[in-house]
């Protein structure tokens, strides 16, 4: 934790216990955020989880309860005593609506925070027009608004976002009112340029496949809380908490004991994990078996009952009932597969993760 007096400039942002109230109702606890210059944090989480309210925090456009903020090493968040303005903060937001002025050129729009700023007309100008061309809009720059795709909408907010070169940049699910293909290729984009020009974000969204295409960390917001915090891969591989898995639907979890002699068996003895054997303490516990630990296999020990098949053009999903263990999945496929035919499978037990009640 840091003191009233301790400046930490190698931070592009730092939060400390931050918390928010609104009348009796909690909505963020005490959370503690740590952002490197240079780098991308994602707040993934359902709605009403808290992560829009931390960034209004930073943002400034709402005040917390209590707890510090500072960012680029100025304070900007002191408890419910002191909350810096928006234009204070020098940070670029780019909006789920754009914002984007309808009667404003697309050149105007990117250099509206240097015209803010009472930088002059030509050198506000030009660095308009390199912010374009980072973005890939530069022919684009005598155009408005209203002449351009939405994707082309989203560029124009990223522009003006990074105009000033600020320290951070928000991100308010700007993404969400786009359909899935045009999502899926902006996210790629927004990824490397901002890699590309080193900026450090902060990217809030309730979609995981945005959240891991862009983001260097991944924070997962349940109930007001970061539940758990690190890269991409490690939150999927090993998630902190049933509720985590649950929410980012890695794959099945199976209520059962471990036992050292048998490993690990469901409640009502359909499913049985030998390969668990000795390697976990005995009792209680729940099994999650993700999607990438199984595959079809004529050998495999491990049978499921399909109870959809799903083409997807390059490969199938088969949906997949554990054998009676009350729990479901879904696994990639070559093939097709009957519904409500029984399919052996193959489980790597290195990929299980237990967790002990």
């Amino acid at each position: 934790m840091t003191n009233g007096n301790t400046a930490l400039s190698h931070f592009a942002l730092r939060a400390a216990r931050i918390a928010k109230s609104f009348g009796d109702t909690r909505v963020l606890e005490n959370i503690d955020l740590d952002l490197s210059p240079g780098e991308v944090v994602a707040l993934l989480g359902p709605s009403g989880c808290g992560k829009t309210t931390l960034l209004r925090i930073a943002a400034g456009l709402l005040s917390a309860t209590s707890g510090q903020m500072e960012i680029a090493g100025k304070r900007v968040v002191d408890g419910s005593r002191y909350n810096a303005p928006p234009e204070a903060r020098g940070i670029g937001m780019v909006f789920q609506d754009y914002a984007i002025w309808p009667h404003l050129s697309v050149l105007d729009n990117v250099a509206f925070p240097l015209r803010m700023r009472q930088i002059g007309r030509k050198p506000r100008e030009e660095r308009a027009r390199r912010a374009l061309e980072r973005v890939g809009l530069a022919q684009l720059a005598e155009r408005f608004p209203s002449t351009l795709s939405g994707g082309q909408q989203q560029r124009v907010a990223l522009a003006r976002a990074i105009v000033a070169e600020p320290p951070l940049v928000l991100f308010d699910e700007p993404l969400s009112n786009l359909d899935r293909e045009l999502r899926e290729g902006l996210a790629l984009e927004i990824g490397a340029l901002l890699r590309e020009l080193g900026l450090s974000a902060i990217y809030v969204t309730h979609d995981q496949s945005e959240a891991f295409t862009i983001a260097d960390r991944v924070a997962v917001m349940l109930d007001g809380d970061i539940a758990q915090i690190d890269a991409p891969e490690q939150i999927f591989a090993a998630p902190a908490t049933v509720e985590i898995a649950r929410f980012l639907n890695i794959g099945a979890l199976v209520e059962g004991n471990i036992c050292a002699a048998r490993g690990f068996t469901d409640l009502r003895e359909n499913l049985s994990l030998p390969a668990l054997a000795g390697k976990q303490p005995e009792g209680p516990a729940r099994i999650l078996i993700p999607r990438t630990a199984i595959r079809p296999d004529p050998d495999g020990a491990l049978r499921a009952q399909v109870l959809r098949c799903q083409f997807q053009g390059d490969r199938y999903l088969l949906h997949l009932g554990l054998d009676g263990a009350g729990a479901s999945l879904v696994c990639p496929a070559d093939r097709p597969a009957m519904v409500n035919s029984q399919i052996p499978l193959a489980i790597d037990a290195d990929r299980l993760r237990v967790f002990p009640h």
